[in-house]
C-alpha cells in the first residue's frame, strides 16, 4: 500500500522538504496577542526562520511537527 497522501512542506521559500517543527508566531501590530500564525519548518530551515521571526520579536514558540495523518 502506497501513501500519496500530501505532506506538510517547509515554509521557507523554494523549500520541498517535510515539516519537522512547527513555528508559532504573531505580529503584535496586526494579530490581536492570543492569535498564533503558524510557519512550518524542515530540520536545514529551523534556525533561519526562527531567526528570522525572533529578530523580529515574532516567535513565540517552536515545536514538533506531525505530519498530517501521522
Amino acid at each position: 500500500m502506497s501513501d500519496d497522501s500530501p505532506q506538510d512542506i517547509c515554509s521557507a521559500k523554494g523549500c520541498t522538504a517535510p515539516a519537522q517543527h512547527a513555528l508559532a508566531w504573531n505580529n503584535p501590530k496586526v494579530h490581536t496577542p492570543d492569535r498564533r500564525k503558524i510557519w512550518l519548518a524542515c530540520e536545514e530551515h529551523r534556525g533561519s526562520l526562527s531567526e528570522f521571526l525572533a529578530a523580529r520579536n515574532f516567535l513565540k514558540d517552536v515545536t514538533p511537527h506531525q505530519q498530517a495523518g501521522a
